[in-house]
């Protein structure tokens, strides 16, 4: 005889406590530029292979509705995240994603490759936890997720080595900006991934694609790369690659729910350069009242904007009739902050700026913003952040940290400086939007 089995109660995990802040949240001054960002995030998940991303024309082409007909010149970003797992355990060959730049004039053009990097997930960067803030140089990398990695190379300014300088592409010819693997045969599970983001200046018009075609294999078993021909034929006759992602939600006024959508066109918007003043008349940014505090959006989205009434994502300028209508949450933009505090008071004060993650909300649904008193456990930002400053001594300084932060966390001050009475001084803060983060966030400015 089995004994008779005892039903306990569920415990009850007990909702997180929400703290509020009492305090003002302003709409960033300035706005998008409008560089125009070749942006391949659907799918996310490569499943079928096949067309990613193609701005070419559709004339000619076997699925015409792949081809958004857009044309880049002078100066424009190509940014592509993507992950792919292997169904089959018979088949466990790398899945290759390539961009492919066609020159479709009479004349030779030029496609300089000013920065940018391309990382897997495994090996390159793998998803490790990290503390909220470390430091990290040119020579000491830190990074969690390629997002981070590629995100971090360019908020210095670097071009990976891998990289070509430029592309030098004869009239009506193709070339090839990358060609690359992402292998999961090592790996348990079969998934891997890779993000890249690419600035580029071209001399004349070019169509771009991003395609995505399994491994060749040779008589002994070693992959091999598809060849420039393979993608040019995957290009004029395949369709778009799967499964597709969940169809977003339309932008209305009272969406009663709001799916985003992944993003795959171009989008307008490379970056986000702004002096933070008082007023557009005025040269300088009143620090808050002793005590007190005011912090700025970034990468606010619809029905995300914190009650500054102000959607920073990117505009879509082509995009697939399934995909997002938006850029939400601005992956690889980046954002060039300029705050020249000033301290109006007869005694010294000391001022902190902080990045923080507050409980998303698109009006403030209380005086302040709200965050938790303890974060639950979701990464909702994980990148790198540049501060310039001249700290109490006069002297120039640069802070190249690593943040990360959970849902609902508020971070710790980026810098701490004491302004004297009357005292002006400038603090620049640069943050390249990172894949994998969830917006929004905030800098705050509080005054101690």
């Amino acid at each position: 005889m089995f004994p008779l089995p005892i039903t306990l109660p569920i415990a009850q995990t007990p909702a997180p406590q929400q703290i509020v802040r009492p305090q003002d949240v302003r709409p960033l001054p300035a706005q998008l530029d409008t560089i125009p960002v070749f942006n391949s995030n659907s799918p996310e998940l490569i499943g079928e292979p096949g067309i990613l991303l193609s701005t070419f024309p559709p004339g000619g082409m076997a699925t015409p509705e792949a081809h958004l007909d857009f044309a880049f010149e002078g100066r424009f970003d190509m940014f592509a995240h993507h992950v792919y797992k292997a169904t089959d355990p018979d088949d466990l060959r790398s899945m290759y994603v390539a961009v492919l730049v066609h020159n479709p004039g009479v004349e030779t053009v030029t496609v300089n490759v000013l920065a940018g990097a391309s990382y897997l997930s495994q090996p390159d960067a793998p998803f490790m936890q990290l503390p909220s803030e470390v430091p990290f140089s040119p020579r000491a990398p830190v990074f969690a997720g390629p997002g981070s990695r590629v995100m971090g190379d360019l908020i210095q300014g670097h071009r990976q080595a891998t990289l070509p300088s430029q592309l030098v592409i004869p009239p009506g010819a193709n070339a090839l900006l990358i060609n690359a693997p992402i292998p999961v045969a090592e790996f348990d599970p079969p998934i891997n991934g890779r993000s890249t983001l690419i600035e580029l200046d071209s001399s004349g018009p070019v169509y771009v694609a991003s395609l995505a075609e399994s491994a060749n294999v040779d008589g002994n078993e070693t992959e091999i790369a598809p060849t420039l021909a393979q993608w040019e034929t995957i290009l004029e006759n395949s369709g778009l690659a799967g499964p597709r992602d969940r169809i977003p939600t339309p932008i209305t006024d009272n969406p009663e729910q709001v799916i985003y959508g992944r993003v795959a066109g171009v989008a307008q918007g490379a970056s986000w350069t702004a002096t933070v003043t008082d007023t557009d008349n005025t040269d300088f940014l009143t620090i808050p009242t002793s005590g007190q505090a005011f912090s700025y959006g970034i990468s606010t989205l619809y029905v995300g904007q914190l009650g500054t009434d102000q959607n920073q994502s990117a505009s879509m300028l082509v995009r697939y009739d399934d995909t997002a209508y938006q850029a939400h949450g601005n992956y690889g933009v980046a954002y060039n902050l300029s705050f020249p505090l000033y301290n109006p008071t007869d005694a010294p004060q000391t001022v902190t700026v902080t990045f923080e993650t507050p409980i998303k909300e698109d009006e403030l649904s209380t005086e302040g913003l709200q965050f938790f008193e303890t974060p639950p456990n979701r990464t909702f930002f994980r990148g790198p952040i540049q501060v310039k400053y001249r700290d109490d001594d006069g002297l120039p300084r640069i802070r190249n940290l690593h943040l990360v932060q959970l849902r609902g966390q508020r971070g710790n001050p980026l810098t701490t400086v004491t302004l004297a009475p009357q005292e002006k001084r400038r603090v620049e803060i640069t943050v390249r939007y990172p894949p994998d983060s969830t917006p929004p966030q905030v800098l705050t400015i509080q005054t101690q």
